[in-house]
C-alpha cells in the first residue's frame, strides 16, 4: 500500500498553494481585470488533476512503469527544451526574450519543471548501474568516473541557462547532482572539489550576463548592511558599494516578513501584496504568507515540508534497491533546494533566482512536475513498505 502520510502531506500543501493563489493574487486579479476567481479555480483545476495523477501513479508497479516513465520525462523533457526555440509563438510562450512555456489547450506547461524529475530519474538509475564506493580513488580518476555525468550536465546547463535564461534551475539541479553523487558513493573530497567546480560555473554564468550583475549589485545594495557588521572596518569599506540601488522586491518582500509579525495580518488582509510586491502569489509566497499568516504560518508551512521530506528520505532509507534509494533522495533533495533557495532570496540572503515554491507557488507545470516526482516515490513505497515488513 503506497505511503498515506506522505500523501497526505503534499495534500496538504497542495491546499495551502490554493489558498494563496486567491488571496496573495488580489492585485494582479485588479490590475488585468480579471475574474476575482480567475487564478484560484485554474490553481483548483490543476491541484485536483495533480492529487489524482499522484494517487494514480502511486497504484502502478514500479518494476514495470518506473523505468518507462522517468527515462520518458527525462529524454521528453531534453527534446522539448531542444525544439522549443524554433517553435512559432502561437505554440510557445515568450518572456523576457526566453522560450519557457508551451500552449496547450489554454495552458501553459514548462518542459523544465518535468524534465527535473526525469533528470533525477536518470541520475539514480544510472548511478546504480555505473558507481560504487570511491574512498580508494584518486579524485582524478573519480572525475574520469563522472565524465559522462558532467557532459551531460553541460548540456543541461546549455539548455536551461542560456536558451530559457533561467540560471536558478541551474542552481537546483547543480546541488542535486552533486549531493546524489555524495549518497551515491563518492568520496567528501570529490564531493567537495565537485561544489568548487560548479561555484566556477556559477560565477561564470553570471559575469556573462549584465542582468545578472546588476542583479548580484542590486542584492548586494540590500544584503551589504547587515553582512558587512560581522567583517572588520578595514575590509568592509573595500566591500561597500556606496549609492548602489537597492533590491525593490527584496526590500518590500522584508517589508512584508516584518508586517506579518507573530500572528500576521490575516487571510486577505496584506497590504504589500497591493502592488509592492509583483506577483507575490508566485515567487513571492512565502513572503506573502509571513506577512498574512505571520511566523506562525510560516513555521506551519515549514514544518509540513519538514515532514514531507521525512517520509521520503524515511522511504529511501528502508529502499533494498539503489535506483529507488537514489531516486526518493533525489525527489526530496530536489525539493529541499527549490525550498531554500526561494526563502532565502525573498529574505534577503542570497539573490533571487526566480524558483518557486513546490506545491505553494501559482504555476500548474511546478505542481503537476512535482505530483509526479511524489507520485513515483509513493509507486516505490509500495514495495519497500512490504520490504522492510513495516506497515505503517
Amino acid at each position: 500500500m503506497p505511503d498515506k502520510k506522505l500523501f497526505l502531506l503534499t495534500t496538504a500543501l497542495i491546499t495551502v498553494g490554493i489558498i494563496c493563489s486567491y488571496t496573495l493574487s488580489a492585485y494582479t486579479v485588479i490590475l488585468f481585470e480579471y475574474n476575482d476567481f480567475h487564478f484560484v479555480m485554474r490553481e483548483l483545476i490543476v491541484a485536483i488533476f495533480s492529487i489524482f495523477l499522484m494517487w494514480f501513479l502511486a497504484q502502478l508497479d514500479p518494476d514495470v512503469w518506473l523505468h518507462r516513465l522517468g527515462l520518458a520525462l527525462f529524454f521528453g523533457g531534453i527534446l522539448l527544451m531542444v525544439v522549443m526555440p524554433f517553435l512559432p509563438a502561437s505554440l510557445v510562450s515568450e518572456v523576457g526574450g526566453a522560450k519557457r512555456w508551451i500552449k496547450l489547450f489554454g495552458f501553459s506547461l514548462a518542459p523544465v519543471e518535468f524534465f527535473k524529475i526525469g533528470f533525477v530519474y536518470f541520475l539514480a538509475w544510472s548511478f546504480s548501474r555505473k558507481l560504487g564506493h570511491h574512498a580508494n580513488m584518486g579524485v582524478v580518476e573519480e572525475f574520469k568516473r563522472v565524465a559522462p555525468y558532467a557532459g551531460i550536465f553541460v548540456l543541461v546547463m546549455f539548455l536551461i541557462a542560456f536558451l530559457q535564461n533561467d540560471l536558478g534551475q541551474v542552481v537546483v539541479l547543480a546541488l542535486t547532482l552533486a549531493f546524489m553523487l555524495f549518497f551515491a558513493g563518492s568520496s567528501f573530497r570529490f564531493f567537495m572539489t565537485l561544489i568548487g567546480v560548479s561555484v566556477g560555473f556559477f560565477l561564470f554564468f553570471i559575469l556573462t550576463s549584465e542582468h545578472r550583475i546588476n542583479r548580484i549589485l542590486s542584492w548586494w545594495a540590500s544584503a551589504q548592511s547587515t553582512i558587512l557588521a560581522f567583517f572588520p572596518e578595514s575590509i568592509a569599506q573595500h566591500l561597500r558599494i556606496e549609492n548602489a540601488e537597492e533590491a525593490y522586491q527584496i526590500g518590500h518582500s522584508l517589508n512584508a516578513i516584518h508586517n506579518g509579525g507573530i500572528f500576521g495580518t490575516g487571510l486577505g488582509g496584506g497590504t504589500f501584496k497591493l502592488g509592492f510586491l509583483s506577483e507575490v502569489h508566485t515567487d513571492f509566497v512565502l513572503a506573502g504568507i509571513a506577512e498574512e499568516f505571520g511566523f506562525i504560518g510560516v513555521f506551519a508551512v515549514t514544518f509540513l515540508f519538514i515532514m514531507l521530506l521525512h517520509r521520503l528520505f524515511k522511504i529511501a532509507n528502508r529502499s533494498h534497491n539503489d535506483t529507488a534509494y537514489l531516486f526518493s533522495l533525489g525527489v526530496g533533495l530536489l525539493i529541499t533546494f527549490a525550498f531554500m533557495v526561494n526563502a532565502y532570496g525573498i529574505s534577503g540572503l542570497t539573490p533571487i533566482k526566480g524558483i518557486s515554491v513546490p506545491f505553494l507557488s501559482y504555476g500548474g507545470s511546478a505542481m503537476m512536475a512535482s505530483a509526479v516526482g511524489i507520485g513515483m516515490v509513493l509507486m516505490l513505497s509500495k514495495k519497500i513498505i512490504y520490504q522492510s515488513g513495516d506497515k505503517k
